[in-house]
């Protein structure tokens, strides 16, 4: 457990042994106990006569389940007890380490919502919850020293978790694969980056622009998109602009790269890849009036509803895109100190339903969990910002990565 004032975060740890508790009762209606029984060659005349499943106390105290409803009993265990499913035998062993588990899920719509995060002075990532309620260390990620201490930049596809940053020997790509809760190296980017702009669809991950890594420091204007399923990596035409330090959002069906700067100092544009037609299109004049372009500030981007929203880091605002007139409107105040660190440190993203934003309190020097669901439409909008957490805890209040996996 981690301290805190208030609350902290409840590890987890894997445990092999079951209790009594951890068995589950499952009703199984009739159609299925008939269709489990004649599978297992319980054919009695009477049974085939009358259609009556015969009062065996073997069987009645030991039903046996089809394959397919057993994964679909186990699909529906909440995602923090999949560890369990490992002990009971190797099938299901082999169904949670597989991925099969996770494409039944999402099949099903049992789908839950983790944020990881890699917070400063840590060794190893954080999983956490939705809630913040739990949270777990993720094995080490086993990169040499150069990767640990260097700057990493992090997106989710699917269930892996993609962590690029520099190795001694270059640009590399680390993927966590959660249904077997182990790190591996590669595959590596069609064209290896840093500062670049990144965005989530499913089992799918985009990235653009950047700055490659040798000595011209060239600033890109290539893209490509990363595959969950097939571990790989496509390229995509060239976008419009070079752009390096730029934010990606999934947005109308469409991947976003905003902002950022080339040789010629900040863009205020931001362009759109469409896929159906397979090029970029130029939205100007997107941060005319965003002070961010002038410092070498991130832009904090997030999507929630199909609507954009920004922190303004020099104001602490939160604002929304608002697509017909290409302009910005005030939403109010964020209660994290968001221009502590110029907006380096902190966390922005779309949890679901709600924004996410974790840094550094207002009230202190500890970290703050918050999230809220503006109401953008409205003319005068109230944010009701529910804290999560709140408490001095030895994780830092400082977040280099963060990342929101579905699965």
């Amino acid at each position: 457990m981690l301290e805190g004032e208030d609350k902290g975060f409840e590890q987890r740890e894997f445990c092999a042994e079951l209790s009594e508790t951890d068995w589950i009762v499952v009703d199984i209606p009739p159609s299925k106990k008939k269709k489990s029984m004649l599978e297992n060659g319980e054919t009695s005349g009477e049974s085939q006569s009358n259609g009556e499943i015969p009062q065996d106390a073997d069987y009645a105290e030991n039903p046996s389940l089809s394959y397919e409803l057993e994964s679909e009993i186990f699909a529906r265990f909440p995602r923090t007890e999949h560890w369990k499913l490992c002990f009971v035998n190797k099938r299901c062993l082999g169904l949670v380490r597989s991925g099969e588990l996770y494409q039944m899920r999402k099949r099903i719509g049992c789908m839950e919502l983790a944020v990881f995060m890699f917070a400063s002075g840590e060794s190893s990532w954080w999983a956490f919850d939705r809630g913040f309620t739990s949270g777990r260390k993720l094995p080490v990620l086993p990169s040499d020293t150069c990767f640990s201490s260097g700057d990493k930049e992090s997106v989710c596809a699917g269930t892996h978790l993609l962590v690029s940053g520099r190795e001694i020997d270059g640009l590399v790509v680390w993927r966590y694969e959660l249904s077997e809760n182990a790190w591996y190296k590669g595959p590596s980017m069609v064209n290896p980056r840093c500062l670049f702009a990144s965005a989530t669809c499913g089992d799918c991950a985009y990235v653009a622009g950047g700055m490659g890594a040798g000595s011209s420091k060239e600033v890109y204007d290539t893209a490509e998109k990363y595959n969950a399923e097939s571990r790989s990596w496509e390229a995509l035409p060239r976008m419009k602009k070079r752009r390096m330090l730029c934010a990606g959002v999934y947005m109308d069906n469409r991947f976003y790269v905003i902002g950022g700067r080339n040789k010629d100092g900040g863009l205020t544009c931001g362009e759109f890849f469409d896929e159906r037609r397979n090029r970029w299109e130029v939205v100007a004049d997107m941060l005319k009036d965003d002070p961010v372009q002038s410092s070498s500030s991130p832009l904090l981007l997030a999507v929630l509803n199909n609507e954009l929203y920004s922190l303004e880091v020099s104001s602490n605002q939160l604002k929304v895109y608002l697509k017909q007139t290409n302009t910005w409107k005030h939403l109010g105040r964020v209660p994290v100190k968001a221009g502590s660190n110029r907006g380096w440190g902190v966390a922005f993203k779309s949890l679901g339903n709600e924004l996410l934003v974790i840094g550094e309190s207002e009230a202190g020097n500890y970290l703050a969990i918050y999230t809220c669901c503006p109401d953008s439409a409205a003319d005068s909008p109230t944010l009701h910002w529910k804290l999560l957490h709140s408490a001095t805890s030895r994780l830092s209040h400082f977040i280099w990565n963060c990342s929101v996996m579905l699965a």
